[in-house]
């Protein structure tokens, strides 16, 4: 799209009324300038995303769920706005605290560690969270989890969310309080971009060394979801922060094209909310149209917005301008698919080196 030209819209003077709401909101972020025109966009593009049937794979970086953000995706995912899900460890392990009813509470930045570390106090920023009441209950949890599970072969990260989210549905006080409960009943693929990197690898410590060994077939993984993407005749991304899970994602692109010679050309849209710069060569701050050079997106110039401001500020408003405006989509139910994804992309790629 040529943009060289004095043909856009006139910027408005705007005019907030008592009686707006979220529609509204979101149309005066767009006629506007900056990062609130690129939020108002966001939002637009989420809702045609969702218009479009693709598939949506929401990535998750940052401490999201520690100040309550898995309610929204539970939102998303019980609507159908969202088809799979890359995240931290952090995030899932930290989510499974309010299932479990394990104490998080609101505190402060302008703190003394010295003396919440004395008073058994972890925190994240504001976030308070117990040591022996809230990490050590849920350590023990997870070992629980585990301790006769995942043992007889190697499996994905998205099985292993899987059958967190089975047991936490039968077993927590709160199940429905859990996104990755809520992935399980919808049978939604989540999957952890880096297992190793969080509490939740920490807890199988103690099992492996009592010669319980649970093995990661990280490559059948990343095979996985480029198999999602290749038999989605659209694709999009939401992309919270940046880090590895917004690469997790967007590398689908690259394996099918450059690795396995298909020539897919990537996802069709995608959306990023991030505070990071691209000029420090980061992963988090590279620009999606940068992408575009690697294979990540189809598209340079449509239907690639960057967001630059707080997840916890903008993403809320992408959630309720979705939820206002679209009608809930049947569920895909893409992690009963994966065998056959899997299947279906190894007789593409076998095919194609005959």
């Amino acid at each position: 799209m040529d943009h060289h030209n004095f043909k856009g819209k006139d910027i408005p003077h705007l005019n907030i009324k008592p009686n707006m709401g979220i529609d509204d909101l979101v149309d005066i972020f767009a006629s506007t300038g900056y990062n609130a025109r690129q939020l108002g966009d966001a939002a637009k593009l989420f809702c045609k995303m969702i218009e479009d049937d693709a598939t949506i794979c929401l990535t998750v970086a940052g401490a999201m769920t520690p100040v309550g953000f898995g309610g929204l995706f539970k939102s998303l995912i019980e609507r159908g706005f969202v088809d799979w899900i890359i995240a931290t460890g952090a995030n899932v392990y930290h989510e499974d605290h309010f299932a479990w009813n394990l104490p998080v509470k609101q505190g402060h930045f302008e703190v003394d560690d010295m003396i919440l570390y004395d008073k058994d106090i972890v925190r994240i920023r504001d976030v308070y969270i117990k040591g022996e009441e809230t990490l050590k209950a849920e350590d023990k949890i997870v070992q629980k989890m585990f301790e006769k599970n995942l043992l007889d072969k190697p499996f994905t990260t998205a099985e292993f969310c899987n059958a967190m989210g089975k047991y936490s549905k039968q077993h927590s006080k709160n199940p429905e309080r859990s996104f990755v409960v809520t992935a399980y009943d919808y049978d939604v693929p989540v999957y952890i971009s880096t297992l190793k990197d969080s509490s939740l690898a920490l807890d199988l410590a103690p099992l492996r060394l009592a010669n319980k060994v649970h093995s990661l077939d990280f490559v059948r993984e990343i095979v996985e979801q480029a198999a999602i993407l290749y038999n989605s005749k659209k694709s999009g991304i939401v992309e919270l922060g940046g880090g590895v899970p917004k690469n997790t994602a967007q590398q689908t692109g690259p394996l099918l094209d450059q690795i396995l010679g298909l020539g897919h050309g990537g996802q069709n849209y995608i959306i990023q909310i991030t505070d990071a710069r691209p000029d420090t060569g980061g992963l988090s701050g590279a620009t999606l149209q940068e992408g575009k050079s690697w294979g990540k997106v189809k598209d340079a110039h449509e239907d690639v917005i960057m967001v630059y401001t707080d997840a916890t500020i903008a993403f809320p408003v992408l959630c309720l301008y979705a939820l206002s405006n679209e009608k809930p989509r049947k569920p895909k139910r893409l992690y009963k698919k994966l065998p056959q994804y899997y299947e279906d992309l190894s007789k593409a790629y076998f095919n194609k080196r005959k």
